[in-house]
């Protein structure tokens, strides 16, 4: 297997996408093409094959949302990053409707053979059996219980769950063991589950973030297309903390002249509607989520494209990205350091703390469930019979 196939670079996927599927913005999708991902062997190239509208453009297809069940095996992932609040998570579903450009977990549906483009944002799997995996993980008399962080690579509440109820019945499990969680969600379905998340609440046990990148419902629309309106979040952090549940904002990504001149008045009015922490993170561009971002930036904001970039690589060391866990989340040099003032004098103004909720959150009411032997036997391939 030769180096590329092993390890490709950023460059080179770069390289690969100009001979992808053209650019087209498509209503509702954040995406502007199925790129390949990483692990493909073999490249594909787009060619004219006639079927083209009078202005010479593509007919963009219609992309629908499919979603596909699976059966987890475990459900509980476990991180050592530094630069992470939380140890342990857990996420219903791969994929997320979305279409966030920038989310972090788009070269994931790479392992998958699927790409990162259009099919991380229509092609959605849902752990059906999570609630159950969850709980035999809980049972398991060398579990130690820490809190849990829901719907970090993908949100836990995106559409697909207003039918499917999987983030409703996790959330049932942790309710009824008296185990800690943190949530973090662009969605206002979370208002759904507030008899559960205040009870938790009140004991110290459930804390939740709402993602705000911008106030600007314009560029939301082709940010993170299928994600609830600015106006609409801002309720659903009003509504969360009148019922007495911690809320903080999150205002990731910031990105250079598109939300980052938004950062203040996010802040503002996230105080104003009941939010006591905030956080941000500067725009990460790992892997496939470079190319893509680019085209997006060029499909959307060609004016401003190349000074966009520029500034993104004045806080990357040169580079479009770099993961050193030091600087991933908040960049470095001059304009990483301005914006990391520019967000501390906003925490005073505003009477807010920076993140660190988990801290406050109780483990010591666990409660371990019982799950019975020949349950937990049949839920493995013995169950087939």
């Amino acid at each position: 297997m030769s180096d590329y196939q092993k390890k490709p670079s950023p460059q080179v996927i770069t390289q690969v996408l100009k001979f992808q599927a053209p650019d087209i913005v498509r209503k509702g999708r954040g995406a502007t093409n199925n790129m390949q991902g990483r692990y493909e062997v073999a490249q594909r190239e787009d060619f004219d094959d006639g079927w083209t509208t009078e202005d010479g453009q593509l007919e963009p297809a219609a992309v629908r949302t499919i979603v596909t069940e699976e059966q987890a095996k475990t459900i509980l992932s476990r991180n050592a990053s530094p630069d992470l609040p939380f140890n342990v998570s857990l996420n219903p579903y791969r994929g997320c409707e979305h279409g966030c450009i920038y989310c972090f977990a788009r070269p994931s549906h790479s392992y998958l053979g699927l790409s990162p483009g259009l099919d991380f944002e229509s092609r959605i799997f849902a752990k059906v059996n999570a609630p159950e995996v969850l709980l035999r993980e809980l049972a398991k008399p060398s579990y130690v219980p820490e809190s849990i962080a829901l719907g970090i690579n993908t949100d836990a509440y995106q559409p697909c769950e207003r039918e499917l109820k999987l983030t409703r019945r996790i959330l049932q499990v942790l309710h009824d063991c008296e185990h800690p969680l943190a949530l973090i969600t662009k969605s206002s379905l979370i208002e759904r589950d507030i008899d559960l998340l205040a009870s938790m609440a009140a004991k110290r046990q459930a804390v939740v973030a709402v993602t705000i990148t911008t106030l600007d419902a314009a560029i939301a629309r082709t940010l993170e297309p299928r994600a609830a309106a600015p106006a609409r979040r801002l309720r659903t952090i009003r509504t969360l903390a009148e019922a007495g549940i911690p809320v903080s904002v999150s205002i990731a990504p910031m990105i250079p002249f598109v939300t980052e001149p938004d950062l203040e008045r996010v802040m503002e009015a996230a105080a104003e509607a009941g939010a006591v922490r905030a956080s941000y993170i500067v725009l990460r561009l790992p892997w496939e989520v470079n190319p893509l971002f680019q085209n997006w930036l060029d499909a959307h904001f060609p004016e401003r494209a190349n000074r966009v970039m520029n500034r993104i690589r004045e806080m990357r060391g040169g580079a479009d990205y770099d993961a050193d866990f030091a600087t991933r989340m908040r960049g470095e040099g001059v304009w990483a350091d301005l914006l990391r003032q520019r967000f501390e004098k906003a925490l005073i103004r505003f009477g807010m703390v920076q993140r660190g909720s988990f801290a406050t959150l109780d483990a010591s009411r666990f409660r371990r469930p019982y799950v019975p032997p020949e349950k937990d036997r049949l839920s493995g391939q013995l169950g087939l019979f």
